[in-house]
């Protein structure tokens, strides 16, 4: 959260991946750092997915991904 916001305020467009799991604590940590960083959330767990999955969750968050660095969500 830290690094996409120092991102954001330098000009830098970009979005805040997250596990759906941590969508609550990503909200109050950017509201702690005063910045409510654009995010797209995806399934969790992440870490014990097969390559196939995470490519199929990556494929499926794309549009969200797209959407949120080109119209702000």
């Amino acid at each position: 959260m830290h690094d996409i916001a120092d991102l954001e305020r330098r000009g830098v467009v970009g979005v805040f991946l997250a596990s759906e799991a941590f969508a609550e604590a990503a909200r109050l940590q950017g509201a702690a750092l005063g910045f409510p960083a654009p995010c797209v959330l995806v399934p969790h767990p992440v870490q014990d997915r097969t390559d196939a999955e995470l490519r199929a969750a990556a494929e499926q968050a794309y549009p969200a991904v797209l959407a949120t660095l080109t119209t702000g969500g």
